[in-house]
């Protein structure tokens, strides 16, 4: 009967870990549409209302994927869990005290360029992906 309770814990997590793929590929697709869809339909005279459905969508799907994602949490073995959750929490923390420092230094003109937003997010995958590493041999 354990063997039985353990296939299933298995098949579910990897059925949990294929939903949550399928979600972020659909909203990186539905991402890349809004954020090109605009230069796409510059030409048609409905652009606006286009781009804003197009957002809409990616704000929808996007919903979705972190739905998927908790039912990817939950789906896990307390170990993973554990790696997971710790990897989420420093991730999170860093977003907070770096984006909110950049806030504070752009407001009293330390800062004498932009940064390109999407440097923000490719900071979090960053930490994210060292400390999920980290936890992953700390815990093992």
């Amino acid at each position: 009967m354990e063997a039985c309770d353990v296939n299933t814990k298995y098949r579910d997590s990897n059925r949990a870990a294929a939903r949550l793929a399928l979600w972020t590929l659909a909203w990186v697709v539905t991402l890349a549409a809004a954020r090109f869809g605009s230069e796409w339909l510059r030409e048609a005279q409905w652009s606006p209302l286009a781009s804003w459905i197009l957002i809409g969508v990616n704000v929808l799907v996007g919903a979705a994927w972190i739905v998927a994602f908790a039912g990817f949490l939950r789906a896990l073995d307390d170990f993973w869990r554990k790696v997971v959750q710790d990897a989420l929490a420093v991730t999170l923390g860093v977003g907070w005290v770096v984006g909110l420092a950049y806030v504070v230094a752009d407001a009293a003109s330390l800062i004498t360029y932009d940064l390109n937003i999407a440097l923000f997010p490719l900071l979090l995958a960053v930490v994210y992906v060292v400390t999920f590493v980290v936890g992953w041999i700390r815990y093992r």
